[in-house]
C-alpha cells in the first residue's frame, strides 16, 4: 500500500512526465497497429504491386495520424493546430533540417511522380533501379561502378529523398522507356562503302524493328505531354573520313534495359556479314609504320675484376 501511495504522490508531483509517458504509449500502440496491418496485407494480397502500394499507404496514414494526434494531444484543441505547427517548425527546423527535407522529398516524389519502384534512375551520381521508396530514403539496386555497361554491381544503395531538390534526376523509364545508343565501326579505305552501308542499315532495321514500332507511339505521348519536337527513331548511319579509316557511326533506339545485349547482338551480326563479303568490306585497325630505324653503335668494354 505504501508503494502505491508513493506512486500516486509521484504522479501528482510530475504531471508532465505522466503526460509524456501516456503519449509515448499511445504512439507505440499506433505504430503496432500499423505494423500489424502491413503484415496482414503482406500475407493476404497476392499481387506484388498492390501489396507494395497498400503497405506504403498504411505507413503514410499511420505517420499522418501520429502527427495530428501529437499536435492535438499537447495543445488540447484542434483549433490550435496551425499555431502548434508554426511553433514546432520554428523549433526543429535547424536540428532536423535533413529529416524534414527528406520527408518533403518523399511527398514530392509521390505526388509529382518523379520516379516509382521499378524505374531506372540516376541521382546524385548514382545509377540504379528503384526497389523501394519510404518516407526518408529511396533504395536502389546499383548499376555500374566496377562493372561495365548496365549490369548490377550487387550493392543496395539507400539515398536520402532530399536529393530530389539538390540536383537533376535522370529517369530512364518514365514516359519514354527507350534510349538512344550508338557505336562506331572503322571501315578500311578501299572497301565497298555502299555495300558496307547496306549491311549495317539492313541488320539494324531488321533487329530493331520491334523497338522502333513501340517507340513511335510512346514518343507521340511525350510530344503531346511536353514541349518537344518529333524525333528520328529509325536507325541512322553517319560517315566520317579520318586519317586512318572511314568511320561509320550507327545510332539507334533501344529498350533501356537491353542496351548492352543489343549492342553485342548488332556487333556480332555485322561482323559475320562483313566476313561473308570476301574482302569487299574490311574492318580497319590502328597501324604504325616504321620508316627508318637508326643505327646504334654499342661498345662493350670488358673490365677485369
Amino acid at each position: 500500500m505504501k508503494s502505491i501511495e508513493l506512486i500516486k504522490k509521484w504522479m501528482q508531483e510530475h504531471p508532465t512526465s505522466i503526460a509524456l509517458i501516456k503519449y509515448l504509449i499511445l504512439v507505440i500502440f499506433i505504430l503496432g497497429i500499423v505494423q500489424l496491418l502491413r503484415k496482414f496485407l503482406q500475407k493476404n494480397l497476392p499481387d506484388t504491386n498492390t501489396r507494395y502500394k497498400s503497405q506504403k499507404g498504411i505507413e503514410v496514414l499511420g505517420y499522418f495520424f501520429i502527427l495530428i494526434f501529437s499536435f492535438t494531444y499537447f495543445t488540447g484543441n484542434i483549433k490550435d493546430f496551425a499555431l502548434a505547427v508554426g511553433l514546432l517548425t520554428a523549433g526543429i527546423t535547424i536540428t532536423l533540417q535533413e529529416l524534414i527535407l527528406s520527408i518533403a522529398g518523399s511527398i514530392y516524389i509521390f505526388f509529382v511522380k518523379v520516379y516509382k519502384p521499378g524505374d531506372r534512375i540516376e541521382i546524385n551520381g548514382i545509377k540504379g533501379d528503384v526497389i523501394d521508396i519510404d518516407s526518408v530514403y529511396t533504395t536502389m539496386m546499383e548499376i555500374g561502378e566496377w562493372v561495365t555497361s548496365d549490369n548490377y554491381s550487387g550493392r543496395i544503395v539507400k539515398l536520402s529523398n532530399a536529393f530530389v531538390f539538390r540536383g537533376p534526376v535522370y529517369n530512364y523509364s518514365k514516359d519514354f522507356p527507350f534510349i538512344w545508343d550508338e557505336f562506331n565501326l572503322p571501315i578500311r579505305y578501299g572497301s565497298d562503302i555502299d555495300l558496307a552501308k547496306k549491311i549495317i542499315i539492313q541488320i539494324a532495321s531488321d533487329k530493331l524493328s520491334e523497338y522502333v514500332n513501340d517507340s513511335i507511339s510512346k514518343w507521340k505521348t511525350v510530344v503531346d505531354k511536353y514541349y518537344i519536337e518529333n524525333a528520328q527513331v529509325e536507325p541512322t548511319l553517319a560517315i566520317t573520313m579520318t586519317d586512318n579509316w572511314i568511320e561509320f557511326n550507327l545510332r539507334y533506339i533501344v529498350d533501356y534495359k537491353k542496351r548492352r545485349f543489343t549492342k553485342h547482338l548488332l556487333s556480332e551480326l555485322i561482323r559475320k556479314e562483313i566476313e561473308k563479303t570476301n574482302g569487299k568490306v574490311s574492318l580497319a585497325s590502328s597501324t604504325i609504320e616504321i620508316i627508318k630505324i637508326p643505327k646504334l653503335n654499342i661498345e662493350r668494354q670488358n673490365q677485369k675484376t
